[in-house]
């Protein structure tokens, strides 16, 4: 089928006068998938075949002969389902003509057969329906005032449920023996011949289209330009992307009006024991922590134990190196003693990244933490700023971190599968992080509580984090505008690496920023704000656009996460404007041409 399939995507795509890039653009499928089928790599998915025919406006039948006995035995048990769903409707009222219904709406388009054999299970299950309903009446009301109609009404209820079973029972048997079927005395409500103003069709799809949203809560996901896209078309696109850029792993959800309008796990959480990864798996946060951390701070500041401004060593009762540490190395200054920048560091500059601290301490060549630039001067990434302030506040409320994580976020939002340190609760569903391999790494059980950086949780309670973002829940408003106000630009080249020393006015352009724990930009919908993870195999990256009430929570347990996060994020929110190089969010097709 392989062979046969390309040869005639590569005849019929010619002849449409496309070439491979213009194909790509008008189905959402990537040039290397477009490729890989025609030279005969790939066998693609039949939603993926319905694609590419529907582009190049003719029928699947052209693209996808069916030639082999695996596909005649796909075929027979759709054929199957379609014409054995209706016994359905003995136990469920209606079922008869919903659940093939379901199947019909499906399945017409990828094969002619399909849509005959359906449109012939519905007109009669629409005509024996009514004529049951005809019947069933003529006993309750018809018998009441003429005694002598009801024996005749009762053999034709009784006459109708046999004449149905029994046609039933033969169309199951044609469709074994060779695909064929009869229906008689079936009144035409859909006919053979398509028309699109049949008033019964229209109903028929109302109704299938109404069970369809309450099943899957919502059928479309809103875009920011204002187009949409299916979920079917959204679990296509993703699944296509993972299996291409070999991404283990992946926990989405997409909000429109800021709310959740798709939340979904896709692939394993341990591939190497097939473990499937779910809305509830535990999953390590990384850096999604600071957002999380930046809602923690800003009610400690509301609540007057610290001011934004105020240096925190001002408010210790001695110098911060002083105090004996209390965990293995994070509350550790001794190395500061010497230090004459670090007195200097407020709360502000600690969730801006603006301290002057590195990233961590153990990035220096002799891994002894010191405040590399002045404090306040400029955009520097660090966890240790985030650390530092952690541990202020602690000695403050005389609280652990833990303990003020679950009385401010986790407890008000019910995020019971969080925690800032790995709890032996979550080790019947953690997900591990893996290579660019898809080999799994060993799970990092024993984080002690940072900030900045051990989160665990899950797609399910981080969703309730974002949700509570939109909605501008546990803290004021105030301080939610404080948040995603612009603190400091950004103009280096990039994030990490040796390009983040170097300057330039790439995303001038977007206006690029920090805020306190989020990063922001400018774009025609409003302004942005996001938070990316890295860590231990695990990548995230999650943005939202508050004006637009748009926005998305990406979690990957894979090293090649970030290698689809720009194509996923134009699919689903059509977001051109996230700075994907400065994150270094570099293409798998791109990575695998250089």
């Amino acid at each position: 089928m392989t062979n046969s399939l390309s040869k005639n995507l590569i005849y019929q795509r010619k002849l449409k006068g496309l070439t491979q890039k213009e194909l790509s653009d008008r189905t959402n499928i990537t040039v290397r998938t477009i490729q890989r089928i025609e030279k005969g790599e790939t066998e693609p998915h039949l939603q993926t075949v319905k694609l590419l025919a529907v582009a190049m406006d003719i029928d699947v039948d052209t693209l996808l002969p069916l030639n082999n006995p695996r596909e005649e035995d796909i075929q027979k048990k759709w054929l199957l389902l379609l014409h054995a769903t209706p016994f359905l409707g003995s136990v469920i009222p209606l079922f008869n003509i919903l659940a093939p219904v379901f199947i019909w709406i499906h399945k017409r388009e990828d094969n002619k057969i399909y849509d005959i054999h359906g449109r012939k299970v519905l007109n009669f299950q629409l005509t024996m329906t009514l004529v049951f309903l005809f019947a069933l009446s003529g006993m309750m009301f018809i018998g009441h005032l003429i005694m002598q109609g009801t024996p005749l009404m009762i053999f034709l209820f009784f006459g109708v449920l046999i004449y149905t079973f029994i046609v039933m029972c033969v169309n199951i048997y044609l469709v074994i023996k060779d695909r064929k079927c009869y229906y008689p005395l079936s009144i035409p409500f859909l006919s053979i011949k398509r028309k699109a103003k049949n008033k019964m069709a229209t109903i028929v799809l109302i109704v299938s289209s109404f069970f369809f949203s309450c099943s899957s809560h919502a059928q479309t996901v809103s875009r920011l330009d204002g187009s949409q896209i299916t979920v079917d078309s959204l679990d296509r696109k993703i699944k296509q992307l993972m299996t291409d850029a070999k991404v283990t792993g992946m926990a989405i959800t997409i909000f429109n009006d800021g709310k959740s309008v798709y939340s979904k796990a896709h692939g394993y959480r341990n591939k190497k024991e097939s473990l499937i990864l779910t809305d509830s798996s535990n999953i390590y946060g990384a850096s999604l922590s600071k957002a999380v951390f930046s809602v923690i701070a800003m009610k400690l500041v509301e609540e007057g134990f610290i001011d934004l401004d105020t240096p925190l060593e001002s408010y210790l009762d001695k110098k911060i190196y002083e105090y004996v540490p209390q965990t293995r190395w994070h509350d550790d200054y001794s190395n500061l003693k010497n230090d004459t920048l670090y007195h200097k560091i407020t709360a502000r500059m600690c969730l801006a990244h603006t301290s002057g601290f590195p990233n961590w301490r153990f990035f220096l060549p002799d891994q002894k933490l010191k405040v590399t630039q002045e404090p306040g001067e400029g955009y520097l990434y660090s966890g240790e700023g985030m650390v530092y302030l952690q541990v202020v506040l602690e000695k403050l409320t005389g609280k652990g971190f833990e303990e003020l994580a679950s009385e401010i976020i986790f407890e008000p939002l019910q995020m019971t599968n969080s925690s800032y340190e790995f709890k032996p609760s979550f080790e019947k569903s953690m997900a591990y992080g893996h290579n660019k391999d898809e080999q799994p790494y060993q799970k990092d059980k024993d984080n002690e509580p940072r900030a900045p950086s051990t989160l665990e949780t899950t797609l399910e309670d981080y969703t309730k984090f974002m949700t509570a973002v939109f909605q501008r829940k546990l803290i004021s408003e105030n301080s939610w505008q404080e948040i995603f106000k612009p603190q400091v630009r950004i103009r280096t080249l990039k994030q990490f690496g040796p390009l983040s020393k170097q300057t330039g006015s790439y995303n001038d352009d977007i206006k690029l920023s920090y805020g306190l724990g989020w990063g922001i930009f400018f774009t025609p919908y409003g302004k942005a704000a996001f938070k990316e993870g890295h860590g231990s195999g695990f990548i995230h990256h999650s943005v939202i656009f508050p004006e637009a009430g748009k926005g998305i929570l990406i979690m990957t347990n894979s090293e090649n996460g970030n290698s689809i996060f720009k194509e996923l994020l134009e699919a689903t929110l059509k977001d051109t404007y996230t700075p994907w190089e400065w994150e270094n969010y570099i293409p798998f097709e791109q990575k695998a041409s250089n």
